[in-house]
């Protein structure tokens, strides 16, 4: 399935605009940049014009697909678009793309998802070019570009990443997760020790309290 692609100069977000415009069906859209980008739980996504890649794309749900599971299989999809060597992208619970840079682990970008009818927006922030300084944050953002990674233009790149996106049922795998197995984790509500990712895409941890499984949108600042 070939979604017709929208390209904006500017917009106040590219998941907004799609949900103005219900009667253009199934597409993809993307900006050169946004003034008001937003990422999970409401925070604000920086989106400099032709420092990124700022797309969204109205689908036909996906049958038989946790949420959870479907947004990482977005963002993997997006990674082996955006790194098709599969040397250097991965995944960070519940669906952030993140790096390897100098022993740390950085964040390039992040994906939104929400159910309108029988429609699927898929919203993608990633860092191209450059990545904003936010102070604070325990993983730092970053860009392609700072992992010597090359890409073509937003444009080829928001076309080869909403095609792998009509396409959710298909089981797509990571480079790496994070956490893995074994790791200690810290939330704002508790912490524990990650005992793996479900197959629905929970997170099973092992806390003083028992073990449980945490859901996308359920936990902040995981790390």
């Amino acid at each position: 399935m070939d979604l017709p692609l929208i390209r904006l100069a500017r917009v106040d977000s590219t998941q907004a605009f799609l949900w103005r415009n219900p009667h253009l069906g199934y597409c993809a859209v993307v900006a050169d940049g946004q003034s008001q980008g937003r990422g999970r739980q409401g925070s604000r996504w920086e989106s400099s014009p032709g420092s990124g890649l700022w797309m969204s794309a109205a689908l036909p749900s996906p049958k038989g697909v946790a949420p959870g599971l479907m947004l990482q299989r977005a963002m993997t999809a997006a990674a082996r678009v955006l790194d098709p060597d599969g040397q250097t992208l991965g995944l960070k619970w519940p669906n952030d793309l993140v790096a390897w840079k100098q022993g740390r682990l950085v964040k390039l970008g992040g994906i939104l998802g929400e159910q309108i009818g029988g429609r699927l927006l898929l919203g993608l922030g990633v860092n191209l070019t450059s990545a904003p300084e936010i102070p604070g944050r325990a993983f730092s953002p970053a860009s392609l570009k700072d992992l010597g990674l090359t890409t073509p233009s937003a444009v080829e790149l928001a076309g080869h990443i909403s095609l792998f996106w009509t396409n959710l049922e298909q089981d797509v795998q990571p480079l790496f997760r994070w956490p893995d197995t074994g790791m200690p984790l810290r939330w704002e509500e508790g912490q524990g020790t990650c005992l793996g990712w479900e197959p629905d895409g929970r997170l099973k941890v092992t806390t003083a309290d028992g073990i449980r499984r945490l859901s996308v949108g359920e936990v902040r600042g995981l790390g």
